[in-house]
C-alpha cells in the first residue's frame, strides 16, 4: 500500500547532480579499495535493507528518490522510524546507484563495514562454520552465506585473495543473510588455524573438514555432529595445498551424470545440509 511521503526527520539534504557525494556512492558499486577505505558499501533490495536495520547493522544513511510524493508503507516506516539520516537523490541518479535501467528503487542503504574479527563467530560445543578458500565469484560467496544461515552455521570465513564480501553481487546473492550471519575475511589459512587452535585450548575441539572431489571418504561417512569448520575450495582449483594439510579429514560428494564436479557454493551447501541433517535438522 502506498502512502504520502512524510517529512523526513534527520534529513541529510538532497543530491540532484553528479557531485562529489554522488561519485563517492557510485564508486562503492565497483571500487573495492574505495569501499575498504571509506568503510562503506551499498545495500539494495527490500529484504536486505529490512534485515540490515532489523539486525542492528551499522546503516549510516538511507537514500530515497527526491520529488516522489508517494512511497510504500515499508519505505515510509523506515524513513520515519529508523532514526537513520536520509538523503533525497534525483530519481535518475538513484536508479544508477540501484543498477537499474529505468525506475529508481524506493530506498538504498549505505552500510558500514564491521570488523574482520574471527571471534565474531563465537564458537561453542555445537559450532558449525565454513571457510571459503579464495573464491573469485562474489555471487558464490553470497550464495554460501545464504546457505550457511539457512542450515544453522555460526559464520563464514573468506580466506586469501578473494572476491569482496561487500560487492553488490555478493550482498544481493545473500538475500539479507549477510546481515544476520557473521562473515569475516582472513588473510590466510594460518591465521584461521591459530584461531582454531585457540578454540581447542579453551575446550572446543574444532575439527577441520575439507571438501574435494578426490576426498578420502564420502561426506555421508564423516561425523559432522561435533564442532566443525567446513572448508570449501576455490571454484577452479579447489582447496590450496596449505588448507589440505590443515584438514583433519577430506571428504567427497558422490555425483553422477556428465558433470565433472559441483559448483563451489553448491558443494558447500550440500556439506552444510549434511551437517545439519546429522544434528537433527529440521528440529521437530
Amino acid at each position: 500500500m502506498a502512502s504520502k511521503a512524510p517529512a523526513r526527520t534527520g534529513s541529510a539534504g538532497r543530491v540532484s547532480s553528479r557531485n562529489a557525494q554522488f561519485q563517492t556512492w557510485q564508486a562503492l558499486l565497483t571500487n573495492r579499495n574505495k569501499r575498504q577505505r571509506l568503510g562503506q558499501f551499498l545495500i539494495h533490495g527490500v529484504r536486505p535493507v529490512t534485515l540490515a536495520v532489523e539486525y542492528g547493522w551499522p546503516v549510516q544513511q538511507l537514500l530515497y528518490p527526491a520529488g516522489q510524493q508517494r512511497l510504500s508503507s515499508w519505505a515510509q516506516r523506515l524513513l520515519e522510524e529508523s532514526g537513520i539520516p536520509a538523503t533525497a537523490v534525483d530519481p535518475e541518479l538513484l536508479a544508477e546507484l540501484g543498477e537499474r535501467e529505468s525506475t529508481a528503487p524506493e530506498l538504498i542503504a549505505v552500510g558500514g563495514l564491521p570488523r574482520d574479527d574471527l571471534d565474531r563467530l563465537a564458537p561453542g560445543p555445537d559450532f558449525l562454520g565454513v571457510a571459503f578458500d579464495r573464491p573469485t565469484n562474489p555471487g558464490n560467496i553470497g550464495t554460501l552465506v545464504r546457505s550457511a544461515d539457512a542450515f544453522g552455521a555460526a559464520g563464514l570465513i573468506v580466506t586469501g585473495h578473494a572476491a569482496d564480501v561487500y560487492d553488490p553481487k555478493c550482498v544481493r546473492a545473500s538475500t539479507g543473510s549477510l546481515f544476520r550471519l557473521p562473515v569475516v575475511r582472513s588473510q590466510s589459512p594460518a591465521e584461521v588455524l591459530e584461531w582454531v587452535e585457540a578454540q581447542r585450548e579453551r575446550g572446543v575441539p574444532v575439527k577441520i573438514v575439507g571438501t574435494d572431489e578426490h576426498g578420502d571418504t564420502s561426506v555421508a561417512d564423516c561425523d559432522l555432529t561435533g564442532p566443525v569448520l567446513l572448508v570449501v575450495g576455490n571454484e577452479t582449483v579447489g582447496m590450496s595445498t596449505r588448507w589440505r594439510e590443515l584438514c583433519d579429514e577430506v571428504v567427497s560428494i558422490p555425483i553422477g551424470g556428465a558433470a565433472s564436479s559441483l559448483n563451489a557454493a553448491s558443494a558447500g551447501t550440500l556439506m552444510l545440509y549434511e551437517a545439519a541433517r546429522q544434528r537433527g535438522f529440521p528440529a521437530v
